[in-house]
């Protein structure tokens, strides 16, 4: 420390030297919290609590209750041998959770934190940026250092525990009384905000943690049930003479806002057309979907469940099989194709890959593959299927328009919109740069997806085909300052929570099925549509028969002739 002024010198010293108690690390700490850690919550408080003199005092009270959570978490947690590496964990967990409430509007609750744990090293890589690691440096670095130096004062342990017991208690008492004395404000606050509860950091990480790991060991514990164990392929199906092959495209945080196919008065930004090539197709487009939710951890394994956002059980769901184990349960050959962080236990035991640099060299760089090496080899498994007559599921679940790097889901040659956002923080970036290079990463989805059609259509002589293109969730590009995903389902904006859906079919597919097609096409693009309707209607198309098939979401139902049911 030589180079240091002597002023700063024996501040330093002064420090290093001071020996508190272990109850007045924990109050410092949490005042440290509450002063740097917890901005997004009061913030959101204030807003809900409308101003004025009242709006003060439950601001106020608020923070209060805040200090003392936080004072009682540490003193059950922080004992002993795990007193600093508690400490040290949880600070950095707010700095971390803090930077993403501040600056992205995300809220930290179980659904939202299962899926960061879920992610990938490459998505947690595009995660990381300058500006998020200066607010850690800034927010966790100073109290990280003194920790690491501290020196707490010596004590027996009777004296240890009267002390923590004290403080503990105290922290009780101080919390009570702060919520009874703003009882009402802060139960009509509950009632219609309860998510506010999320942005209060750490307890928001600790407890979402708690319930994620709980869960988790759960499901664990118990094998996932079967469902439709009565499914069977039936009608026509049964006595075609050619192979048909669904080719079911599960997207990637595409929302419907900025989807090109979309008419009616809310066209998308600028009114730009982001689809062009399946504009030229005889495509069905079913306007605004309604996600099961904001995140793919939530919409996966809730789009390919029975019962879907309708009957929303989030145990039931992670507890079942989902569409694709009654689909071979009823004879259907079933594969999924990843290019992105996992089917989230819808593929569980079923056929299964996940794409990789060695398979497509020229298609990846850097961990990351462009979509396209999901249809890459499409030609040659469509000729292998050429002879028999077995029904295939094939599941193309992609990268998509996945965030914040926008700008690397598509190669240069999809770089139309610009200037486009070249950055993975996208506060680095205006407001128009962040939408082009999103709807950019559409184009090429668009591209994608008309290339599929046309390996389809090439072989329509030998393989009956249909494609069915579906993304999990939306997206905000920094509207009312939130960006990117995963806000509670109740308070999410409808960008990220209505998608596209797009339908396009072989011409000996009606045949094949039995189903009258400018019937189902009707149904499909009459709106209103929703995830529920996923399950229900592969099971209708492809003539899978079980009690699990619920006809008022199957947008077949009613579309076949009495003679050929």
């Amino acid at each position: 420390m030589g180079w240091l002024p002597q002023p700063l010198k024996t501040l330093v010293l002064s420090v290093q030297a001071w020996q508190p108690r272990r109850e007045t690390v924990l109050l410092g700490v949490s005042a440290f919290w509450l002063l740097l850690a917890n901005q997004s919550f009061l913030a959101a408080v204030w807003r809900q609590s409308a101003g004025g003199a009242s709006a003060w005092g439950l601001v106020l009270a608020l923070a209060g209750v805040v200090l003392a959570v936080h004072v009682l978490l540490l003193g059950l947690l922080a004992v002993r041998w795990f007193f600093k590496p508690v400490l040290a964990l949880l600070i950095v967990a707010a700095a971390v959770s803090s930077y993403f409430s501040d600056q992205l509007g995300i809220y930290m609750d179980p659904s939202m934190l299962r899926n960061a744990l879920r992610t990938d090293l490459a998505e947690s890589r595009e995660l990381l940026s300058w500006r998020l690691l200066l607010h850690v440096a800034l927010v966790a670095g100073l109290p990280l250092w003194w920790l690491w130096h501290l020196k707490t004062a010596p004590r027996g342990w009777g004296m240890a525990l009267r002390g923590r017991l004290l403080l503990v208690a105290g922290a009780l008492l101080m919390a009570l009384l702060l919520v009874w004395s703003v009882f009402q404000p802060l139960s009509s606050m509950m009632r219609n905000h309860r998510e506010i509860r999320y942005l209060v950091t750490p307890a928001n990480v600790l407890w979402s943690g708690s319930q994620v790991l709980w869960r988790d060991a759960q499901g664990a514990a118990q094998p996932r049930q079967p469902i439709g164990e009565d499914a069977r392929l039936q009608g026509p199906l049964t006595a075609r003479e050619r192979p048909l092959v669904l080719l079911l495209v599960v997207g990637e945080t595409v929302r419907a806002a900025n989807w090109g196919l979309r008419q009616g008065p809310d066209l998308p930004a600028e009114g730009r057309q982001t689809t062009p090539e399946l504009a030229a197709l005889p495509v069905w487009q079913a306007g605004a979907v309604r996600a099961c939710g904001t995140n793919t951890e939530v919409s996966l394994p809730c789009m390919f469940a029975p019962v879907g956002r309708r009957d929303y059980d989030e145990a039931r769901i992670r507890g079942q099989q989902s569409l694709l184990h009654v689909l071979q349960r009823a004879g259907v050959q079933v594969h999924w194709r990843d290019n992105q962080s996992g089917c989230k236990g819808v593929c569980d035991g079923l056929p299964q890959e996940t794409v990789s640099a060695a398979q497509f060299p020229d298609l990846c760089e850097k961990g990351r593959c462009l979509d396209e090496v999901l249809v890459a080899d499409l030609p040659e498994r469509l000729a292998a299927v050429r002879q028999g007559r077995e029904v295939h599921v094939w599941v193309l679940h992609m990268l998509g328009n996945h965030g914040p790097s926008y700008f690397r889901r598509y190669p240069p040659a999809f770089a139309r919109f610009t200037p486009e956002c070249h950055s993975d923080d996208l506060k680095a970036c205006s407001p128009q740069a962040i939408v082009n290079a999103y709807d950019n990463a559409i184009l090429y989805t668009d591209h994608l997806l008309a290339k599929a059609i046309a390996q389809l259509k090439a072989h329509a002589g030998q393989v009956d085909s249909a494609l069915l293109y579906v993304s999990d969730h939306g997206e905000s590009l920094g509207e009312n300052g939130l960006f990117l995903h995963g806000m509670p389902y109740a308070i999410a904006p409808a960008v990220q929570k209505e998608v596209p859906m797009v339908f396009w079919a072989s011409e000996g597919l009606g045949a094949a099925t039995g189903i009258a097609l400018d019937c189902m096409r009707q149904r499909w693009t009459a709106g209103g549509l929703a995830h529920d309707h996923l399950f229900h209607t592969v099971l209708g198309l492809l003539g899978v028969q079980t009690a699990l098939r619920e006809k008022t979401l199957d947008l077949s139902e009613g579309c076949r002739a009495p003679a050929r049911v």
